[in-house]
């Protein structure tokens, strides 16, 4: 089960001045296998440091990060993540860069292009198979992203505002076909933007933290059904509620 459950979150970096900047403040969150989760927040608040840790990649003062009853302590296989900036390898091909994860684990080449093939047909990129990244749009780079984490099948799929750099409608499309891709895969997933319209629209639960130190001020449930419609009535209440939310009770103080 892809249960996640962070417990008494701390963190902070050395200063100059030899003082110390607290990023999260006693932070505890429980995602539930199979749900889609998006932690909205002000820059600086700590959205992507608490990422980091869940991923393994950076380790907390003080907390615990547990994934399917087992603690992170470093990297670990039942987690994929996708960033923002795609991160592709530019010399290898689509096929190459999705099945780069299983290369890594030792999978024979046949094997891990069939594995690759799959998810490549999931994102709709099949005709690209043997592109390389310049060749492709930004939306069709996260895709490949999308699926190369897919590849490695984790529990959990972290994902660091990955349309932030895309353009609206780009953006749009790809929320759309990343909840096709959830609903067919049904991963937990964890996902970080800046945008209320893009929270409502993915998420079964909006995370709402604190400028830094990050905290969680408040946490929506979203039960409209799927798919949802921007111009409903419903949703731009509920956004309306959120952003309200982060105005009166979330912003700086």
């Amino acid at each position: 089960m892809g249960d996640l459950v962070i417990r008494n979150l701390n963190q902070s970096f050395p200063r100059d001045d030899g003082s110390r900047l607290v990023v999260l403040d006693d932070l505890s969150l429980t995602v539930q296998d199979k749900e889609f989760v998006c932690i909205l927040g002000s820059s600086g608040c700590g959205k992507t440091t608490l990422l980091r840790m869940i991923a393994g990649l950076d380790t907390a003062e003080s907390g615990s990060v547990v994934l399917d009853g087992e603690e992170i302590r470093g990297p670990n296989p039942k987690v994929g993540m996708v960033f923002q900036e795609y991160s592709l390898f530019p010399w290898r091909t689509v096929i190459d860069n999705i099945a780069f994860g299983l290369e890594m684990r030792g999978m024979p080449k046949g094997e891990r292009h069939r594995v690759a093939e799959e998810y490549l047909e999931l994102v709709n990129l099949s005709q690209f198979r043997d592109s390389f990244p310049s060749e492709l749009s930004g939306g069709m780079r996260q895709r490949v992203a999308v699926a190369r984490a897919l590849a490695l099948d984790p529990v959990l799929l972290l994902m660091d505002e990955p349309f932030g750099a895309l353009d609206a409608q780009t953006r749009n499309k790809l929320q759309i076909e990343l909840l096709e891709i959830w609903e067919k895969t049904k991963k937990t997933v964890v996902f970080i933007t800046h945008s209320v319209d893009e929270a409502v629209f993915l998420a079964d639960r909006i995370v709402v933290m604190t400028p830094r130190p990050g905290r969680i001020c408040q946490v929506f449930e979203i039960r409209l059904p799927r798919p949802r419609d921007r111009t409903d009535r419903e949703f731009a209440e509920l956004r309306r509620e959120v952003l309200d939310l982060i105005n009166q009770h979330c912003s700086i103080q």
